[in-house]
């Protein structure tokens, strides 16, 4: 059996900040600010044509935004040589929505392809390291198939699993469920979880699907109209009242999100006016913090949950007082049944609570 050994050191955090990016005069996103923290499984969300997939490409360097900085073990990769920037992708792995396979390729090879370009390992080492990944990702017997002899579900855990041979410290996953049915879906969320289990690396997941956002990562950020409307643990977001969020989150017609473009006034009265009439768009409402996809047992602990709980914990008193009660239920915590008041600088009660 090749079995891959545990390791626990910590991902690296990415910090982007004031970032903005246009192809020609179209702008496609601008002055985002985030952190994707150390170890942790984030998400970013959005309807259909926000950016998120060009979001991502920026991370790794393969498209440049014109403002703001993105800053990796602390080097901005916006402004270091080529030479720096060339090391700095060798923490990442990148599982692209295809897979992103080598055609002519067994799988093997494929996954091999990473350690014979850019390290000097024997062959005998290399495959030591490419049977336990495929092994990881359950392709033990299906090394020598070529990519267009398997299933879609199976070409994205190929791509998993050469994304993962270089042992990086983040990893970058764009639409996941991007040609899977639910259950090939789920498998893949749990293997992701299982990695961070393992790893402790820092995950990104690119993706609109509403159950993975719900279930499987610590943080989740939302994109639209060019803006990044929030950013935050998951406990944050998936309580929010947030228009934007909360309808993205739900899958519903109710909120600012249209068919091509943001909805006027009228639309959104017209639609909650039918909602109010008893009028169901098909939607699946959800409220409180659904539970969180949890390692499968005889993995590690999850570091990242307790770290996430910690900082949750941290910024409870600023949340809104409705938002308060179910975290504490989701964290187990004795006080549930209280409410903890928010304050402002004065002193003075308040219920607000700042997006990013």
């Amino acid at each position: 059996m090749y079995r891959t050994a545990w390791r626990f050191a910590v991902g690296v955090e990415v910090s982007v900040e004031g970032l903005t990016k246009s192809f020609g005069s179209q702008k496609i996103w601008q002055d985002v600010t985030l952190t994707l923290p150390a170890g942790e499984v984030s998400a970013l969300l959005g309807p259909s044509g926000t950016g998120k997939s060009v979001f991502l490409k920026s991370l790794i360097g393969l498209l440049r935004p014109e403002q703001g900085s993105i800053v990796i073990d602390g080097t901005d990769i916006l402004q270091c040589t080529s030479k720096e920037l060339y090391e700095i992708r060798q923490m990442f792995g990148v599982l692209f929505q295809d897979g992103a396979l080598f055609g002519s390729m067994n799988l093997y090879d494929n996954v091999a392809f990473p350690l014979r370009e850019h390290t000097k390992k024997s062959e005998s080492d290399i495959r030591k390291i490419v049977m336990e990944k495929l092994e990881l990702n359950g392709l033990i017997g299906a090394e020598n198939k070529l990519p267009g002899e398997i299933s879609g579900g199976m070409r994205k855990r190929a791509g998993l699993a050469r994304a993962l041979v270089l042992d990086p410290e983040i990893i970058l996953v764009d639409e996941p469920d991007s040609g899977l049915d639910p259950v090939r879906t789920t498998y893949l969320s749990q293997l992701l979880i299982d990695i961070n289990a393992q790893i402790d690396a820092t995950i990104l997941i690119v993706t609109h699907n509403i159950n993975l956002a719900r279930t499987v990562p610590d943080n989740l950020g939302m994109l639209f109209r060019k803006q990044l409307v929030m950013f935050g643990p998951r406990e944050v977001l998936l309580t929010s009242e947030e228009p934007v969020v909360k309808q993205f989150l739900n899958g519903s017609k109710i909120g600012p999100i249209g068919m091509s473009e943001e909805k006027d006034d009228s639309q959104m009265a017209a639609e909650l006016a039918m909602k109010e009439a008893g009028h169901h768009d098909g939607s699946q409402e959800v409220s409180g913090v659904v539970p969180q996809m949890q390692a499968t047992p005889g993995m590690p602990v999850r570091q990242a949950v307790g770290r996430r709980q910690a900082r949750v914990r941290s910024i409870l008193h600023t949340l809104p007082p409705e938002a308060q009660q179910p975290i504490l239920e989701s964290l187990g915590d004795d006080q549930a049944t209280q409410v903890i008041p928010a304050y402002n600088d004065s002193g003075a009660e308040s219920s607000s609570w700042s997006h990013g």
